[in-house]
This record gives C-alpha cells, structure tokens and sequence, in this order.
C-alpha cells in the first residue's frame, strides 16, 4: 500500500530505493511530489503518529492494540515506537500459533477476513486509511449497533506532528482533539446520505428496500 500512496515515512535513502523498485512495476503509476501528498492528507500516519494520536485522544498505556494488517513495512522496527506508547500490541502471528493459522496463511483473503472479524468487534476501531474494508467496517459498525470508528484528520494532524517536539504535551493532545472532531464516530457524525452507501447505510434507506 504505501508503494502506491507516493509518500514516505521516514526512512531515508534505503525507504527511498525500496519504494521506488515497487512502483516501478506499475507503469500507470505516476510520479507525484511526497510532501505535497502528506501536506494534503492523502498519506496514512507511521505506527508511531498512529499511537501519538490515540494517547492524545486519552487512551492509556493499558490499552490492548490490535494491528489489522499485511506485512508492515520496516517490521519491528517501525513498530517499535507505537510498542513503546502501546506495550499490550497484537497482531496475528501473536495470538495464534502456527498451526491454527495454517489453513489461513496461504491465502490473503482468508487473513484479511481475520482482521476483518476482529476490527468489527473490537470496542474502539482506528483506521488508518481511506480503503473499502475501512469503509464498509465503519458503516457495519454504525448500523448494527453504534461502535466507535475513529479516522485520523490526516491533513490536520500533518502540521501537529510536524510541530510536536516544540509543543508542551498538554498543548498538542489539546490541539489533537480539536482536530479529530468530526473524525471520532460519534453517532449522529454523519448524516443521512454523506459519503458512500456502504460507509453511512443509514436505517431508514436499508428499511425502505
């Protein structure tokens, strides 16, 4: 995913290289400025800002953190500073051994339909990007009972994070949550025909078919 999001994360010349070798291979994809594309949002948040994020909004250290993913790029390395914010963090791998997950392993789709079943029951989801399994998470989570689904205000949080190391932490998770009003999945938070169906099916549409 990050291969076709055009944007970079930190990781210097190597990351650089790395991403660049995978674009490569999709000749429709066009080149596009990196800091332009976070400036404007269209750039999912590293694991660390991920958990900046979520310790700004007031969840604690205690808090167990599944992560509903692929193979994340860096591994461990890029997990590690969203491990040191969230020490209790699940994947997978980590929750079931080898074995249970043999007739899962060998087929994306059945993986995916793991994170999927996990994130639609989970107290709080948090996604991190704008795809359909987000989507049609967030409107199963609205409709069948409210759930809370969190999605981060990329394009404001850009200049917070930026701007972090010189802010006093009170100030910043201040200002986090002034940003993500709007964004933190209140009920009434998106009104009957905003965004697309399987985001926001609201009752009375599904009823009235």
């Amino acid at each position: 995913m990050l291969a076709f999001s055009s944007c970079y994360y930190g990781g210097g010349e190597q990351e650089r290289k790395e991403l660049s070798q995978v674009r490569k291979r999709w000749k429709t994809l066009k080149a596009k400025d990196p800091d332009k594309e976070r400036r404007h949002g269209k750039c999912v948040l590293t694991p660390e800002e991920v958990g900046l994020m979520l310790r700004a909004l007031g969840f604690g250290s205690e808090v167990h953190i599944y992560i509903a993913s692929g193979e994340i790029y860096g591994g461990e390395k890029s997990l590690s500073p969203l491990r040191s914010l969230f020490p209790n963090l699940h994947t997978k791998r980590s929750l079931l051994s080898e074995e249970e997950l043999g007739e899962f392993s060998s087929h994306s789709s059945r993986m995916a339909a793991l994170d999927f079943m996990v994130c639609d029951e989970s107290d709080v989801l948090a996604t991190n990007n704008n795809g359909n399994m987000a989507k049609i998470l967030a409107g199963r989570r609205r409709y069948f009972g409210h759930k809370r689904t969190i999605r981060p205000n990329s394009k404001r949080l850009y200049r917070l994070l930026l701007e972090r190391e010189s802010m006093r932490w009170e100030d910043f998770a201040s200002s986090v949550e002034e940003e993500q009003v709007g964004f933190m999945g209140e009920p009434l938070e998106m009104q009957p025909g905003e965004g697309e169906f399987h985001e926001n099916p609201y009752p009375c549409i599904c009823q009235s078919t």
